[in-house]
């Protein structure tokens, strides 16, 4: 593969942790995605499990498997993805930012589960460098599509951008469900998920990042940690690329599982 080619663009709505050792619909769906992605040189993934105050990216040269989560079975716990960092890929997202926001590097994060859990999938070998970018969460939303705007040359020196969240995500909601027994999905659930890919679609970014203000927004997104990934992958596209949904549906009611593909 030329270093040049151009990568594509991912927003994956990663769910529970479960789903890297699970068998299930979902994970079967990444390994399938990972089917028809080029070969990237290296990552940079934006995870909502990092969500802090400040932008910063990963330094190490070999992040830590992070286990941010608890009470889950020790299978879980013994996962581990060894892929390299790469110091001068997080230098120059530094560099890049520096032009509109002020970023900073840090040794002291790895890789959490957002970004894991869906690489153990995409990319089980562990072969290529990733580095993490954080979410400041002081930032409005149109800061998070400028970072995004700002991300975009990357994929021309064979950068795969993944963005990784949920277009819907209501936890409280979700496990209230599983304790019940219900897991349909509620009408808000499906008609904000329906709302934001429309959206997507036509490359509204205005809708999508005031998105969160609604009734229903608010409802999708007690906190807007799992949606502002979204707004990354949507700057780092433009309108060459085509869009494409490889897995949608809902778990456990009121987590969407979208994945958006750009390119």
């Amino acid at each position: 593969m030329s270093m040049t080619t151009r990568m594509p663009v991912l927003f994956v709505g990663h769910g529970s942790p479960m789903n890297a050792i699970e068998d299930n619909v979902w994970s079967r769906g990444f390994k399938e995605l990972a089917l028809t992605l080029p070969e990237p040189r290296a990552i940079v993934a934006i995870s909502a499990h990092w969500y802090v105050d400040g932008t910063c990216a990963t330094d190490n040269d070999r992040p830590e498997t992070l286990h941010d989560f608890g009470g889950f079975p020790e299978a879980l716990y013994r996962v581990q993805y060894p892929a390299p960092g790469d110091p001068a890929l997080a230098k120059s997202l530094v560099d890049l930012l520096s032009r509109s926001k002020r970023a900073s590097l840090r040794s002291d994060w790895g890789l959490d589960h957002g970004t894991w859990s869906v690489l153990v999938h995409l990319r089980p070998a562990a072969d290529r460098p990733v580095v993490q970018l954080s979410i400041d969460g002081r930032s409005p939303p149109f800061t998070h599509l400028e970072i995004g705007r700002a991300l975009a040359p990357l994929r021309d020196n064979g950068v795969l951008i993944l963005a990784s969240g949920n277009i819907v995500h209501n936890l409280r909601h979700a496990l209230s469900n599983t304790g019940s027994g219900d897991t349909a999905t509620p009408d808000w659930a499906t008609r904000f998920d329906t709302d934001v890919a429309s959206a997507i679609s036509k490359r509204d970014a205005a809708f999508l990042a005031r998105a969160l203000d609604s009734t229903t927004g608010q409802r999708a997104h007690p906190s807007p940690d799992h949606y502002l990934p979204l707004l990354y992958a949507v700057g780092a596209s433009d309108e060459r690329d085509a869009v494409s949904y490889p897995i949608t549906g809902f778990d456990l009611g009121s987590l969407s599982m979208r994945t958006v593909r750009w390119g």
